[in-house]
């Protein structure tokens, strides 16, 4: 029987390597049945995180247990969770047959364990050939069927669709919402915003080793979406100076309005009320990438913030 949810769990993790701390006192959990994204900008401390998690590295101070136990404890680590790190990490003189089925030996798992996950990840034509040759995309395939070798409750993906077609990030999107929906806790880490908000249930976000966010997908870009709606009607000049008159803000966008101060059901019962045409009423929101880009902003380490 699995255990319950959460099966992440992370308490006040420090992690410094040398002068810089590349976790700071952070807290959080993954819960079972969802897909868990973890997003913060380069250098924010998520690898080193996961790290931590994964027994790889020791934390300063601080605690991490998957499924309620330290990694460290785990029996059979890839029979409770699954991870993929860094995807060329194979032996490249090794078929992906033979490297899964090392992996396989560790644990105990039957040799048609090894079949079933190659054919999960589409590699069956490929198995028997050398890892060293694989294409980014491969690899990354090769190392998703690893870390599903041992149908693991806990799945820890970083960048997992890193060098995949659409199609390939399309699959891993499905495997993904398909092992969260069997009760599994997926946590994920991407670059890719628009993948994310797609694809995640939960975000943990994180600047500069500290957690900024902890909360669904829809909550966080929620706190970054103004109150704003779009309007389209053929009688902008009318309709602009009535939602004036009544407490609302306009801003011409073209042949449209952009109007803040009054909610689209209001600005919909002022237009009946005068009788004036309306085509749209749409309230705006942030996508998921301009609210990580304005929730994050403090915390990029690397790169050149925008001048105002």
């Amino acid at each position: 029987m699995w255990t319950s949810s959460p099966l992440i769990e992370a308490r006040d993790l420090s992690k410094r390597y040398g002068d810089r701390l590349a976790v700071d006192n952070l807290s959080f959990s993954v819960e079972a049945g969802k897909i868990t994204g973890f997003l913060g900008p380069n250098g924010a401390g998520k690898s080193t995180t996961m790290r931590l998690l994964l027994g790889l590295d020791r934390p300063d101070s601080g605690t991490s247990t998957i499924a309620g136990q330290p990694y460290a404890q785990l029996t059979r680590p890839l029979c409770v969770v699954g991870a993929l790190l860094e995807a060329k990490s194979v032996h490249k003189g090794r078929s992906a047959y033979n490297h899964l089925l090392c992996l396989a030996q560790t644990q105990r798992l039957p040799r048609r364990r090894v079949d079933e996950v190659i054919d999960l990840v589409g590699l069956h034509d490929v198995a028997r050939k050398r890892a060293g040759g694989f294409s980014l995309g491969m690899g990354q395939r090769l190392g998703i069927a690893a870390a599903l070798l041992g149908d693991p409750q806990v799945l820890v993906l970083d960048e997992p669709v890193n060098g995949l077609d659409p199609e390939g990030i399309l699959w891993i999107r499905n495997l993904m919402k398909r092992l969260a929906s069997q009760g599994r806790a997926v946590l994920v880490s991407s670059h890719l915003m628009n993948e994310m908000a797609v694809t995640a249930d939960h975000l943990i976000v994180v600047g500069k080793g500290r957690l900024i966010a902890d909360c669904t997908t829809e909550e966080f870009i929620a706190r970054s979406s103004s109150d704003s709606v779009l309007v389209k009607s053929p009688e902008t000049t009318v309709l602009a100076a009535l939602i004036e008159a009544h407490g609302g803000r306009v801003m011409p966008d073209d042949d449209d309005l952009i109007v803040t101060g009054l909610p689209a059901q209001r600005i919909a019962e002022l237009a009946a009320a005068d009788r004036l045409v309306i085509y749209e009423l749409t309230p705006q929101r942030a996508s998921l990438e301009e609210a990580f880009m304005k929730l994050t902003y403090d915390s990029v380490e690397y790169g050149q913030r925008s001048q105002s």
